[in-house]
């Protein structure tokens, strides 16, 4: 039969017969609300003490774009200059274009240039073939009036003419010019000059298909999309002058001061009263396998082939030997020295943790209260582990390395100190909830001690304790990437170099790569032995 219904009074009568099954506490009926209401009002209260919306009001987001975009992509930077007049395009001294740069999307063109130079002057002329000279005691001298005015003696006599200050009868002829410097000039002097001749007049740089950079010595125009900007150079007062408002991406910090053009991820330019600096990016990884200085820098996989299986490079080399050599000592990847480095941190890894495993497992038993009934034993061993994993690894590798200098030992020693009180914790803990029936069957026997710990303790806690060390190995390999930014040595010390440059992101994406790889590796192979483990002890 179907259940019927409860009318409305028969509720009632229920609940008044069991008013305490019906009628909770508050704090179990508002329970879910005041939780929720507890977890807003904490989370509003960090966003105010911490000032969140002021560090993203703040945040200079352009700054992180152009790392990120750092990360895939690589810059070419030259520099276009017209301090003396005449244009010149000058690259730095390891551009990513190789030693003679000749990139087509910057386009010269020659014309009438007015240059400022400085040529000698020759003052010969204002003086006496053999008259002024130093040590010549039989030279004429003529002292005009306002020479000797200048030189405090308007009086002077023609006697007094004749005096030198080497010889009593040499004469000088000392121009006003000369006695106003305060003594005579040099037989050559520079002047500054300007002159007029063929030369570079004009530079055009094409960002990309509609952005373009037009660049003469008094005047650079730049084309963003639809948008144009006209700027005057005024070299002679050191000013930049914008020629109308600025668009919104061109900014100055101050009339006359230089402007910053910015073409998005294509790169940006810095105008300036004598050149301007360009920063042209270009998607991709530049010179990844070869560098310039190789012989195969530049070419094209099948061009690559040709060469390696062609006429020999170089006299009792093989060409294959020397393709191999160009890549693992590449100037600007060192590829090399990277996988030194990243082998470094896996050997600090392993070797750091099969030390501490090694000092842990025999002092787990120690510090076990059902192995060890010794309380003493059980809390020096007990705080002794707390004390070790209660230092933050980095601090202990930063004590290391004051201790033994930079370099794998400091990152080992570490990763052993830090791990020894991790594992000890954990070992004794595994050992105090052992099922004590297999242990008592062995003892049952009448075996020994140590065979009661050998048959009847460590079959069952050996499957957790390689466990858990393979997952320690797993995660210290991360760990050590961390360490050796500080100097505990490895990749970690290398990926801290390139950050340090604040250009080289895509060497740093290039390591961050390399150590996702190993993670992911050793974190299946870990993760498969752990289960193979695990599943043995449940079966």
């Amino acid at each position: 039969m179907s259940a019927q219904p409860l009318s409305a009074a028969r509720i009632d009568e229920i609940m008044a017969r069991q008013p305490d099954v019906f009628r909770r506490p508050f704090h179990k009926r508002f329970a879910a609300p005041l939780a929720v209401a507890a977890v807003t009002a904490y989370c509003i209260y960090a966003f105010w003490f911490f000032s969140i919306g002021q560090v993203f009001a703040n945040g200079n987001w352009n700054i992180a774009g152009t790392y990120l975009a750092d990360w895939v992509s690589y810059e070419v930077r030259p520099d276009i200059e017209y301090r003396d007049g005449e244009i010149e395009v000058t690259f730095p001294r390891f551009s990513p274009l190789g030693e003679n740069p000749d990139p087509d999307w910057i386009e010269t063109e020659q014309g009438t240039v007015t240059v400022i130079v400085d040529r000698p002057t020759d003052n010969s002329a204002s003086a006496a073939p053999a008259s002024g000279s130093f040590m010549s005691p039989n030279s004429d001298a003529t002292l005009t009036a306002e020479d000797n005015a200048l030189d405090g003696d308007a009086a002077a006599t023609p006697a007094d003419e004749g005096f030198s200050f080497m010889s009593p009868n040499s004469d000088a002829t000392l121009t006003a010019e000369d006695n106003a410097l305060g003594g005579a000039a040099p037989a050559a002097d520079e002047a500054v000059v300007t002159e007029t001749r063929q030369g570079v007049a004009r530079a055009l740089v094409t960002i990309y298909e509609r952005g373009t950079i037009d660049v003469t010595p008094d005047r650079v125009i730049v084309t963003r999309y639809n948008g144009t900007l006209d700027v005057l150079i005024d070299r002679e007062n050191e000013q930049v002058l914008p020629q109308g408002p600025l668009p919104e991406w061109a900014s100055q910090r101050a009339p006359g001061a230089k402007v910053f053009i910015d073409f998005g991820f294509y790169g940006r330019a810095e105008i300036r009263h004598r050149e301007v600096k360009v920063n042209r990016r270009f998607l991709g990884w530049e010179n990844f396998v070869f560098d310039p200085a190789s012989p195969y820098w530049g070419l094209g996989f099948g061009e690559v082939m040709g060469k390696a299986f062609g006429p020999p490079i170089e006299e009792g080399r093989s060409n294959f030997g020397i393709m191999w050599q160009n890549i693992v000592y590449n100037a600007e990847w060192q590829h090399g020295d990277v996988w030194i480095k990243l082998l470094q941190t896996i050997v600090m890894a392993f070797v750091g943790t099969l030390f501490a495993v090694f000092i842990a497992f025999p002092l787990s038993f120690a510090a076990a209260r059902n192995i060890t009934p010794n309380r003493f034993v059980n809390q020096i061993l007990k705080r002794f582990f707390d004390f070790l994993r209660s230092v933050d690894m980095l601090i202990w590798a930063l004590f290391f390395t004051r201790a033994f200098g930079p370099g794998p030992l400091a990152g080992i020693s570490a990763i052993f100190f830090t791990d020894t009180g991790t594992l000890g914790k954990l070992y004794s803990e595994a050992l105090e909830n052992i099922d004590d029936k297999q242990r008592e069957g062995v003892r049952s026997v009448g075996a020994g001690p140590a065979a009661v710990q050998r048959f009847g303790v460590v079959p069952q806690v050996l499957p957790i304790f390689a466990s858990q060390a393979l997952y320690f190995w797993e995660s210290n390999t991360r760990s050590a990437t961390i360490i050796g930014a500080v100097g505990a040595g490895g990749i970690g010390l290398k990926l801290w170099e390139a950050m340090r440059t604040n250009q080289d992101w895509e060497n740093v994406f290039y390591m961050v790569i390399l150590i996702l790889i190993v993670v992911f590796i050793f974190d299946n192979v870990s993760g498969a032995l752990r289960a193979r483990l695990v599943g043995r002890q449940a079966g």
